[in-house]
């Protein structure tokens, strides 16, 4: 997947939202581990915080980075598993965008091949609403290393060819 050094790099800016009911910002890992591949690779981190699993606060967190225009994209992660408190999923069906289905697929084939079928588990999955990507990775460090790593660092990067999603931000609200 060649990255084109004759264009030029566009950093993004990126929030980063933890969903948890149990982590501190003292406890955050995978969310200093996103953070860090973020700004490693010349983005911008426009936002981080953390909420509980709960579809109404995830709903209200992301809503008010969607609404900033400072913020391109947001990356979450936890709360995409299947037990009673992952909600992430249902929370991003609720911003009424555009799903991307691709990359939970996507994901969970780079994944497949660390963990193996233990990947079923994982419902990570993306949307763009209102002009801003939305992508939600598991909540563990070597989940949020793989989605990075595999699949965003070229995909939000302007040089990647043939194509990249950095290059559609300006088409993403047409009509």
């Amino acid at each position: 997947m060649p990255i084109d050094e004759t264009r030029t790099f566009t950093p993004l800016n990126i929030a980063v939202l933890t969903i948890s009911d149990s982590r501190s910002p003292a406890e955050d890992v995978s969310g200093d581990r996103l953070a860090a591949l973020i700004t490693e690779d010349g983005h911008n981190l426009a936002g981080r915080a953390i909420v509980h699993d709960e579809a109404d606060l995830i709903v209200a967190r992301l809503h008010n980075w969607i609404d900033d225009p400072a913020v391109d994209c947001i990356v979450t992660t936890g709360g995409t598993g299947v037990t009673g408190r992952d909600v992430t999923p249902e929370a991003l069906q609720r911003l009424d965008g555009r799903d991307i289905p691709g990359f939970g697929e996507l994901f969970r084939w780079l994944s497949y091949q660390k963990i193996g079928t233990s990947t079923i588990q994982s419902r990570a999955c993306a949307c763009v609403t209102r002009g801003t990507f939305v992508f939600a990775l598991p909540g563990s460090p070597g989940a949020v290393v793989d989605g990075w790593e595999g699949i965003l660092r070229t995909q939000l990067d302007s040089r990647h060819r043939p194509c990249n999603f950095a290059e559609l931000l300006p088409r993403l609200t047409e009509k």
